[in-house]
């Protein structure tokens, strides 16, 4: 089982409606392409532009339920597409950094909200999401288990730690800053650790602190029947915008789980208390 990801790299605009009209062509032009998951760049709605003033703020915000969010669910039905979307969430006491994944009828299987928020920087105006989740994704060429986390979250092992414990096969990770060597090696990291895919959509160059580099790592260092190690980064796209295409194998990347000592296999839970103290 093969399924095709589409990496939209798209240069933002400055309204939920510009980002609506090119989301939907981007989504159109990878269904053309064969794509069976549409995966977009972190927070869509708004190009990652949002003011740090609390008003501004809930103003730009958009509701999963409305109108933006619930156009790419019906797009997704006609296309017979699942379409990952991203947006600044409406939420009291301040918005959320979320992505919703449509399957390809329509239903909303996945929703999450970027745990760890850049706190640090313009983000600490934010509110963070509680958990992670993993849906059963279903494709026309099969079905697959999904999780999700959003840029930051990368830089935490217990991010994708935790999606594998629940079953993850495949991470969608939205993004919006520069890709470089240590953070494409972070991810690389993550789905060698926890044998699985990791599936990561920036923003291309010329959106601020962004250069491209979307990228897909399968999470299979080595097949048993060749000598030597291969390289898990199946896809990097350069700086430039577009909508770009990349392929996992599942069924390769199943029996590697089946057969390889990564993962969960060899954990020592009962020695980690120290990682669930809190701070």
């Amino acid at each position: 089982m093969k399924l095709k990801i589409a990496f939209l790299q798209l240069l933002p605009k400055y309204t939920a409606e510009e980002q609506l009209a090119i989301g939907r062509e981007g989504c159109i032009l990878a269904k053309e392409m064969g794509a069976d998951i549409a995966l977009f760049p972190e927070m869509f709605s708004c190009g990652y532009r949002f003011s740090q003033d609390r008003k501004e703020l809930s103003a730009l915000a958009v509701s999963a339920e409305g109108e933006f969010v619930q156009s790419f669910g019906k797009l997704a039905k006609e296309l017979d597409m699942a379409i990952a979307v991203t947006f600044l969430e409406s939420h009291e006491p301040a918005p959320k950094n979320s992505v919703i994944l449509f399957d390809r009828l329509g239903r909303n299987v996945l929703h999450y909200s970027k745990v760890h928020t850049c706190a640090f920087d313009k983000e600490r105006v934010l509110s963070a999401g509680e958990d992670f989740y993993v849906t059963e994704l279903e494709t026309a060429k099969g079905s697959v288990k999904v999780g999700s986390m959003i840029c930051f979250d990368r830089e935490f092992p217990e991010s994708a730690r935790i999606l594998m414990l629940k079953g993850a096969e495949l991470i969608l990770a939205p993004n919006a800053c520069p890709m470089e060597i240590n953070r494409l090696s972070a991810l690389r990291t993550r789905a060698y650790e926890n044998m699985l895919a990791v599936a990561t959509c920036n923003y291309p160059a010329g959106q601020p602190d962004c250069n491209g580099h979307s990228t897909l790592f399968d999470g299979v260092p080595w097949l048993p029947e060749e000598e030597g190690v291969r390289d898990m980064c199946v896809f990097e796209a350069g700086e430039d915008p577009g909508v770009y295409m990349a392929e996992i194998d599942l069924d390769m990347l199943r029996r590697h789980r089946a057969e390889d000592v990564m993962g969960d296999k060899y954990r020592h839970s009962e020695k980690y208390g120290e990682l669930t103290k809190p701070l």
